[in-house]
């Protein structure tokens, strides 16, 4: 179990596409466990492992709803044994996913990325994925999603094949962002 590095933007490991896995190891688990020590160290809701520089195709994931009428937004829980005891915490691993079908119908979330640290644009895409995966048993899995978790399935996915999700907004955006990014980095 370690936390692992973030890569942000501009390195160009960002633009990879990253190789499929070719079996489901104790190593290729590790590496999932590190994942989400890293996510939710970082406060995060998914991490491709393109974003700690391994260049596979591995996804985590883990939304950390909260039970209805908690007030806490979509922010992880700090506390592991909070979050454990509240039930907010529900990782998914996905290796080697891709996407079997998108719907027609979109959606529009105000994503971010760990790899943009602090920076935040409304990006539209289909509101519903069929994925399919192999699990950390290395057995074969499909699901539809829909929601945030599709948002962030699409987001993840996009992460592996080199893209950001800065490519789903206009140039103007993307220039006004990264921007932003440059002067908090400035900032310190």
């Amino acid at each position: 179990m370690a936390i692992l590095p973030i890569v942000e933007v501009p390195d160009p490991v960002l633009r990879k596409v990253c190789e499929p896995v070719t079996h489901v190891t104790d190593e290729v688990r590790g590496i999932v466990s590190d994942m989400f020590d890293t996510m939710y160290d970082a406060r995060g809701i998914g991490l491709a492992a393109s974003q700690v520089g391994i260049l596979q195709r591995i996804v985590v994931i883990d939304l950390q709803e909260r039970p209805e009428g908690d007030a806490g937004g979509d922010e992880a829980v700090e506390d592991e044994a909070e979050a454990d005891a509240d039930g907010t915490r529900n990782p998914h691993a996905f290796i080697n996913p891709e996407l079997v079908s998108v719907s027609e119908e979109t959606s529009t979330y105000n994503e971010g990325c760990l790899s943009i640290p602090e920076q935040y644009a409304e990006v539209t895409r289909p509101a519903r994925c069929h994925v399919r995966w192999l699990d950390t048993d290395g057995q074969p899995r499909e699901q539809e999603f829909d929601g945030l978790m599709a948002t962030c399935m699409q987001h993840e996915i996009d992460h592996l094949n080199g893209v950001l999700f800065t490519d789903h907004i206009s140039r103007l955006k993307r220039g006004m962002l990264m921007k932003k990014l440059d002067k908090m980095r400035r900032n310190g």
